[in-house]
């Protein structure tokens, strides 16, 4: 695995694990407060926490240059903050309420299935026989933990809640990738400015009342790690990875939120709930073991992000563009047919 790659894997992996514990630790803000509340606090805390970041990144002079926003990526940029940061932690929190802490960890895989399905269907990205069978599994751990006890099959409202969650940062996910060649704290920092002033909105004109000082400040602090940072890494890695891999890798962050959950009591381990971690881990594994490899083709693209003079940019530079490196200028891709272990990345968008 190459440098790039595994930088990716390391971010997507790092966000999991962020994302996965934040989730039995919400439940524990929503025993308290109102679950659209809570959301928009988690998002607006992510948002205060990255801006305080970058600051304190800009006058110490740690800060990479990336490639800021441009009027071109606020289309998708809106899409994600709707989808991503207003329904989807909504719905999640809603689910929360009739969902255990383990169960609704586990389901959170069901958005790698969402995130994979429609980069597959919608946008074109390459998927293979192992991918597929390891989404399979995937899925069905998820209507596994979604059918509830008793004599009468029923699917559980909660998991149904959760699974609509998944679907709705599926699309984030595919939006955001439209974008992750630009800031990624500039994207994670606006998404949750804008999406934790709506669902705080939202929540105070439906007469919700802001809880004690100390759930507002737990909440934000979940947020800021959770999702501020998480999603810093998760754009990252979409840059190195491509959008369905990212999402495999992010798969390993509902085993981490269930391990937390049992920690602090919410949930016990039955045989449905035993059986779909078992799923679910074999359906990871596959991901993670995967390796991609074959003569492709790269096309003239001309593109601005963050880069270092790999075997993918050997450019010409001008006098203005940046010396040091890692750096980020306008530059162009020519025309190349070679092959190595790749992900579809920002570089390899190519048909099978």
């Amino acid at each position: 695995m190459k440098c790039e790659q595994r930088k990716g894997v390391t971010s997507a992996l790092i966000a999991a694990l962020l994302f996965g514990v934040s989730t039995p630790l919400a439940k524990l803000a929503i025993a308290v407060a109102d679950p659209v509340l809570v959301a928009g606090l988690l998002y607006l805390g992510s948002g205060f926490g990255l801006a305080v970041v970058r600051a304190f990144r800009s006058a110490s002079g740690t800060e990479r240059k990336e490639t800021p926003l441009s009027p071109n990526d606020l289309p998708w940029l809106a899409g994600g903050i709707l989808a991503g940061g207003v329904a989807g932690p909504i719905f999640l929190l809603l689910g929360l309420l009739t969902t255990t802490g383990s169960a609704a960890s586990l389901l959170l895989n069901l958005e790698a299935v969402a995130t994979a399905s429609i980069a597959w269907i919608v946008f074109g990205e390459n998927v293979d026989k192992r991918i597929f069978f390891g989404f399979v599994l995937i899925l069905f751990g998820g209507i596994l933990l979604s059918v509830t006890g008793g004599q009468h099959f029923a699917i559980s409202s909660g998991a149904v809640l959760i699974a609509a969650a998944c679907l709705f940062w599926g699309i984030d996910n595919n939006l955001t990738r439209k974008i992750s060649g630009s800031d990624p704290y500039q994207i994670a920092m606006w998404k949750g400015f804008v999406a934790g002033a709506v669902n705080i909105s939202i929540a105070l004109c439906f007469g919700s009342k802001l809880p004690a000082l100390s759930i507002v400040g737990g909440s934000a602090a979940i947020g800021f790690f959770g999702y501020g940072l998480s999603l810093v890494l998760f754009v990252r890695a979409l840059r190195h990875l491509g959008t369905a891999r990212t999402g495999a890798y992010f798969s390993t962050a509902p085993f981490a939120g269930a391990a937390l959950a049992f920690a602090v009591g919410q949930g016990h381990a039955d045989w449905r709930f035993l059986t779909a971690c078992i799923l679910m881990l074999a359906g990871v594994w596959l991901h993670l073991t995967e390796r991609h490899e074959h003569p492709h083709v790269h096309d003239f693209h001309e593109h601005d992000h963050l880069h270092v003079h790999d075997e993918h940019h050997q450019h010409a530079h001008r006098p203005d563009d940046p010396p040091c490196e890692p750096h980020a200028h306008l530059h162009r891709h020519e025309p190349v047919v070679h092959s190595h272990p790749h992900y579809p990345d920002t570089h390899h968008r190519h048909d099978h």
